[in-house]
Order: C-alpha cells, then sequence, then structure tokens
C-alpha cells in the first residue's frame, strides 16, 4: 500500500490529472442507482494521496502554492460530475433538429463548472493539511463545506452529494434526520478516506477506530429508529397516483392533446385495485395537463364528472396569468392546480425555484444578443413563483407541494415541510429517459422524508412514482416507462413537529468541530516542527 501510495504522490501533469479524474468518475459508483458505495472507499485514498503531491515549486505566492492542489481537486470533480450527470444531454436530444447543438454545453460544460467546487473543496483542505488524520479531517471538512455552498450558490445544484454514498438503503439513511446532508457529506467523505491510512503508521489505529465508531452509530441509529414502531397515526388518507407514461414528443402536440387528457381521466377513474379503497386524493405529474385551462374550460367540466364526490385531483399544470388565451400577453407559470369535485380550481402554487436554461433564461436580454434560448423543448418561459404555501386537502390535512427538482434542495423543503402533514412532489423526468437521472432523483425524496419526518406522494410522468414514509422507506412504487397507478392508504400524524433546525443545527455543528479538528491539528504540526 505504501509503494501505492507514493506512485499517486509522484504522479505529475497529465498522469496526476488522469488519475484525479478516475478516481472522481469511480467515486460515482456510490449513487443511485449502483449504490456500490465501497468504490469510495478507492476513490477516496487517491484523492489524499494525489494532494499529498499537490505541492508547488518553491518559491510561490500564496495562490500559487494552491494551484496544483485546486487542480487535483478540480479534475476529480469533473470526472465526477461528468460520470454522474451525462444523462442530462438526453433532454436536449427530445427535440435533437433544434437542439442537438448544445449538448456539449449540458454534458460536458456542466460538469466543468460545478467541478470548481471541489477544486475549492481541495483547495481548502490544503490549507489546513497536516500528518497523519489531520489531511483526512481536513478533507472531510473541505468537502462538506464545498457541498453545503453548492446547494445555493449560482441558484444551487446540490445533485448526488457525497454524503448519499453514505446512504444507499432506509436502514444508513436515518442518520440524515440528525446532521442532515451537511453533516453526512462530512463524515461520509471523513470515513472513506481513513483507508489512505493504510500507507503509513501513524494515526492508523485512531482513524480506523473512529471511522468504525461512526459506522457503527450510524446503522445503530438506523436499526433503532427503523425498529421503534411509529407513533399511531391519526388519520389516513386514500391517494392515487398517476403515472401516465406520455410520450415527449407528444406532449405539446395540438392534434393529441385530447387523447393524453382522456388518458389521465381514464387511469383517474379506474376501479381501485383490490383491497384498495377509493382514492380521496388523486395525483397527476408535473405539466400533465396538455393545454391551459384559460383555453379549455371544457376540461374543468370533465375532470368535475369524472372525480366521485369528495374527491380532491392535484394535478400538474402549467398556469397563465394576466392573459386569456397563450396568444395573449400573460405570465406563465409551472403550477400544482387543486381541483375538487365540481371541477373548480380551489387553489393553486407555482413552482418558485425553476430550473436555468430548462425554464427561464438568466440575464435574458444578454442572452438572446448571443444567440442562447431556452435550452430544453417547451412551450414557453416561466416566471417564479413568489412563495409556496400549504394546500388543504380532504379531511382537513395540509400538503406542500414542490415541483420537480424543488426536492432536492434540503433548506427550501424543510422550510415549507415544518407546517403540513404530507409532502407532494411531482416531476417530470421523461426528458432523461431510462438513465440514472430518474433513480438518483427519487433518492433525494427519500432522503427528504427522512429529514423532515413526513411521506412523500411523488407523482411522475414515465417514473418513478411512488410512496415514500416517513422513514424514507418506498411503500409502493411503479416502474420506468410503464403506464398505471398506485392507491395506497397513507397514514398521517396530524400534528408534527419541524426537523429542520434539527438536522440544520446537527449538520453545521459537525462542519464546526471538524474545523476546529483540523485547524488544531495544522497548528499542532506548526508548533512541533518550530
Amino acid at each position: 500500500m505504501e509503494r501505492l501510495a507514493g506512485r499517486a504522490i509522484l504522479l505529475w501533469g497529465w498522469k496526476r490529472a488522469l488519475l484525479a479524474f478516475m478516481a472522481g468518475a469511480i467515486a460515482v459508483l456510490g449513487q443511485a442507482p449502483y449504490d456500490f458505495f465501497a468504490a469510495c472507499f478507492v476513490a477516496f485514498p487517491v484523492l489524499v494521496w494525489l494532494l499529498d503531491g499537490a505541492v508547488a515549486d518553491a518559491p510561490a505566492g500564496f495562490l500559487r502554492r494552491l494551484k496544483p492542489a485546486f487542480a487535483t481537486g478540480w479534475w476529480f470533480g469533473f470526472g465526477y460530475f461528468l460520470a454522474g450527470l451525462w444523462w442530462i444531454g438526453g433532454a436536449l436530444l427530445v427535440e435533437a433538429e433544434s437542439f442537438a447543438w448544445a449538448l456539449p454545453l449540458a454534458v460536458v460544460g456542466i460538469p466543468l463548472i460545478l467541478a470548481f467546487f471541489y477544486g475549492f473543496a481541495a483547495a481548502v483542505a490544503r490549507l489546513l493539511w497536516s500528518d497523519g488524520i489531520g489531511r483526512i479531517v481536513a478533507l472531510a471538512f473541505a468537502f462538506g463545506l464545498a457541498e453545503w455552498l453548492r446547494t445555493f450558490l449560482f441558484t444551487g445544484f446540490p445533485w448526488n452529494p457525497i454524503g448519499f454514498a453514505a446512504m444507499p438503503v432506509p436502514l444508513l439513511m436515518q442518520s440524515v434526520a440528525v446532521v442532515g446532508v451537511a453533516g453526512m457529506n462530512v463524515l461520509a467523505v471523513f470515513v472513506f478516506s481513513v483507508p489512505a491510512l493504510l500507507a503509513e503508521r501513524r494515526n492508523r489505529k485512531l482513524g480506523f477506530s473512529l471511522a468504525a465508531v461512526l459506522v457503527a452509530a450510524h446503522a445503530a441509529y438506523g436499526y433503532f429508529r427503523l425498529a421503534v414502531p411509529a407513533t399511531p397515526s391519526e388519520r389516513s388518507i386514500n391517494v392515487r397516483i398517476v403515472q401516465p407514461n406520455i410520450d415527449l414528443a407528444e406532449k405539446w402536440d395540438g392534434t393529441v392533446r385530447d387523447r393524453i387528457f382522456a388518458s389521465l381521466l381514464e387511469l383517474s377513474s379506474a376501479p381501485p385495485k383490490a383491497g384498495a379503497e377509493k382514492p380521496d386524493l388523486i395525483i397527476w405529474p408535473e405539466t400533465s395537463v396538455p393545454f391551459l385551462f384559460t383555453e379549455r374550460p371544457d376540461a374543468l367540466v370533465a375532470i368535475g364528472e369524472t372525480l366521485a364526490e369528495g374527491q380532491m385531483l392535484l394535478a400538474g399544470a402549467v398556469r397563465l396569468e394576466g392573459g386569456a388565451s397563450a396568444g395573449q400577453a400573460g405570465i406563465y407559470y409551472n403550477s400544482v392546480v387543486s381541483i375538487n369535485d365540481k371541477g373548480e380550481i380551489v387553489e393553486a402554487v407555482d413552482k418558485v425555484h425553476l430550473v436555468p436554461f430548462g425554464e427561464y433564461i438568466p440575464f435574458a436580454d444578454v442572452m438572446a444578443r448571443v444567440g442562447l434560448s431556452q435550452l430544453v423543448a417547451g412551450p414557453m418561459n416561466f416566471a417564479a413563483g413568489t412563495n409556496r404555501r400549504p394546500l388543504a386537502l380532504p379531511g382537513g390535512l395540509k400538503s406542500v407541494a414542490f415541483i420537480c427538482y424543488e426536492m432536492i434542495f434540503p433548506g427550501l423543503v424543510s422550510v415549507d415541510a415544518a407546517s403540513t402533514q404530507i409532502m407532494v412532489n411531482v416531476t417530470n423526468d421523461a426528458w432523461f429517459g431510462d438513465t440514472p437521472g430518474p433513480y438518483q432523483h427519487f433518492r433525494q425524496s427519500q432522503v427528504r422524508a427522512v429529514e423532515n419526518g413526513l411521506p412523500v406522494l411523488r407523482a411522475a410522468n414515465t417514473g418513478i412514482s411512488g410512496i415514500v414514509d416517513p422513514r424514507g422507506r418506498v411503500v409502493d412504487a411503479l416502474a420506468m416507462n410503464v403506464r398505471g397507478i398506485i392507491d395506497v392508504s397513507v397514514p398521517v400524524a396530524v400534528s408534527s413537529a419541524a426537523r429542520g433546525p434539527v438536522w440544520q443545527l446537527g449538520g453545521f455543528l459537525i462542519l464546526f468541530l471538524f474545523a476546529v479538528a483540523a485547524g488544531g491539528l495544522k497548528l499542532r504540526q506548526k508548533l512541533r516542527a518550530n
């Protein structure tokens, strides 16, 4: 092992960049749908050894000294994000004749940008670098900091955080309710990096002992939480999730809209499966309604005739404000509308966190001058909603709806889920086909359920639709690219404590402790050297 570490440390130039790139790509195997977390026990020790050798020629200024570490981290990040996000390009192939030119921008450009976060992490780690376990602590803190910054900088994109590799199954997801994803990122990088100590004798026993304690506590806490019976539910709600499996090539085709709408009504009105109750709540995916209700008021009449007395529909739809039809001036919103059994829209919530270049164009005037427009096929640009409020459900319950990738933002979901009993996620992952993307997106819903202690009802056009309980367990789900429904009785607690402050505080506490430890070990090494 010492010989292997030595060879990695001494690498330079393109060989160092290639090894860092390969290590990052290997680390992606720890994410859904592969869930091979053992790969991270290879990737992160290699990164540690590469950073051991990331030393600038002396003498050098402050930034020049950090350049080798930054470059190493950047190549690691480029490999990680390229291997983990290549499927994003599928959205541009839905209408390839219009958008295929932008494929390199999505497939390569996004990883190029995101890699700067890991380059930053490596540079910060190198600032706090010390011998033995100190450098493992420094790397864990630095990656935790970078992953936290990734949740909000440049609109945020916390997809595939490292901590998810330590949470492949519900048993190993429960710790996130205490330390959040921010804390899990720190602890996961620490544990994954400890095998680097096999190449030296210093702190080897201490490092592996700490890692063993963390892994044991992680698994034991998960076992305890899953073994303890849940608080008896005060009531339940019968839910039907509709997965229509609509081909995106047809979605906005005016000649087939009636057929698409009829398919949604057919699935919604189908008799309950054996043993299931008649649904109180029916959920359609994101933008599933193939036209504007302002253009087709008869669609609301048809929905009212389809719904039985007391039933309610939550439908993903495009909402127009300020115009009577698509041809008039108005503002479009990506929304979830609540429709009662009379065919009346009683409430609506709009998507607050839009996808840049997919649903809106940042700095639209400037982008238009250089010929850049919306990079995903769709009927219009959307405006962002100003706030999100709970939607009333049958039986006096409340839900909060998140549209598409809003579900990947821990802070956003935590704030809104604190005063509700159910979380709803509607999405249209058909843009990405049967790739790792939809599986990774579904994993986000599982983690959000555990963080907030609330069930998640998820409706996706082509999958994965499902019901996740407050412990992250999948109650029922539909496979990718199938047309069907799920009927489930979902138990809920009418009163639920807000969990957000718990895991947010826990995550920042972990970050703080690792920062102090890394700084203290660095200072001790300096004092010892003097």
